[in-house]
């Protein structure tokens, strides 16, 4: 996202049955929506490119159609199917490609690279804006292989990340295996998973095989990362080699939304879930928990939110945050609710009500003439 206070705010809102593009100016008081487009699809995940901000990506499936990369070149006004798409050679595994999850630029420096996380998991790059993709056999092929295994939403590669200040440094998360990294621009990775908790194991603490939901980067500062997993709220201030639970303070240790503010790297906002049996709300009351000392304690964020028998959850990609000031925050519901605050979640709005189950919520702040 870019700092330039007086550009246009857009929302790329997925869902199970097509995007929805909301529009606002910087100061996110009224919105403009448009949609569904892609209609009929699910958008696992959709964004608008840093790098060229006419330039948008989204992961779609349909269940006759299968698994496509979108394209637009009018920041998610119109899409375009693009006829390659990531995937496994055919044999390797018992699907070659169920659903992209989850897609990822690349440097500033590399415009036209992209990454796709993929679903049987699967790393792989493209350096032609999608028209084409490699595997990454550093991460597909790693020897833990053997330790990953399918979680209830899938068995895919997601959060992914390339930082900018360190560029041969990546992240990945693979669910269920674990958070991974590397340190030689994705030529080989290793698991950072010490001190997580892994309670579906044998033995507590393992080296991977984590049910891990969501792994964020911060995009100032590479070393500083959190991570949201079937076991627990964790930090990091070493780039993943050690972690430390930060789940006290919070209604329950499970959830799938997280996200952290570019200012700041010690403010995180995340929305917890009761259990991985009940995965709606905890007590119904819908909260999101904002911390400014990167977990150390929490604050409970409920103005404008329903406090009673909100029976939802908000899945691992529908959360997000703007880099304006006075920070826009943005989560949308299973129930098809999507709320927002432009002051760092002290006041909630709700956008819209009753589209179809939110999948994926993403932020942008492109400038007035794009």
């Amino acid at each position: 996202m870019t700092d330039n206070c007086h550009g246009r705010v857009v929302l790329l809102v997925g869902t199970e049955k097509g995007l929805f593009r909301l529009v606002s100016d910087h100061r996110r008081e009224q919105w403009s929506i448009d949609g569904p487009l892609i209609e009929g699809h699910e958008i696992l995940h959709a964004w608008i490119d840093p790098r060229r901000p006419q330039t948008a990506y989204a992961a779609v499936r349909h269940l006759i159609w299968g698994a496509h990369v979108y394209r637009s070149e009018d920041a998610g006004k119109t899409w375009e199917s693009l006829s390659a798409a990531p995937q496994h050679e055919v044999g390797k595994h018992e699907e070659s490609l169920r659903a992209i999850w989850y897609l990822a630029p690349g440097l500033a420096s590399e415009p036209d690279t992209i990454y796709a996380g993929i679903d049987p998991a699967g790393l792989f790059v493209s350096r032609d804006r999608g028209e084409s993709w490699e595997p990454m056999a550093g991460l597909n092929d790693h020897p833990t292989r053997t330790t990953w295994e399918p979680a209830k939403g899938g068995f895919s590669i997601h959060s992914i990340h390339q930082c900018e200040r360190l560029p041969q440094r990546m992240y990945a998360a693979v669910s269920a295996g674990g958070a991974y990294r590397s340190d030689d621009g994705g030529a080989s990775w290793y698991p950072i998973n010490r001190n997580v908790r892994a309670e579906n194991k044998p033995q507590r603490f393992v080296e991977s095989g984590h049910n891990i939901h969501r792994l964020v980067v911060h995009p100032r500062q590479p070393d500083r990362l959190y991570r949201q997993c079937y076991n627990g709220m964790y930090r990091s201030d070493d780039g993943g080699l050690n972690w430390v639970e930060i789940s006290a303070g919070l209604p329950s240790d499970f959830g799938y939304a997280i996200v952290t503010e570019a200012a700041d790297p010690d403010v995180v906002y995340v929305l917890p879930i009761a259990s991985n049996h009940m995965r709606t709300m905890p007590e119904g009351r819908m909260r999101v928990f904002r911390s400014a000392d990167g977990g150390n304690s929490w604050q409970a964020l409920t103005a404008g939110l329903p406090q009673s028998h909100a029976y939802v959850s908000v899945l691992r990609e529908a959360m997000d945050v703007d880099d304006l000031p006075s920070c826009g925050v943005y989560f949308g519901t299973t129930s098809g609710h999507l709320f927002a605050s432009r002051d760092y979640g002290q006041h909630w709005d709700c956008l819209a009500a009753f589209l179809p189950r939110i999948l994926s919520v993403k932020a942008a702040v492109i400038p007035d003439h794009e």
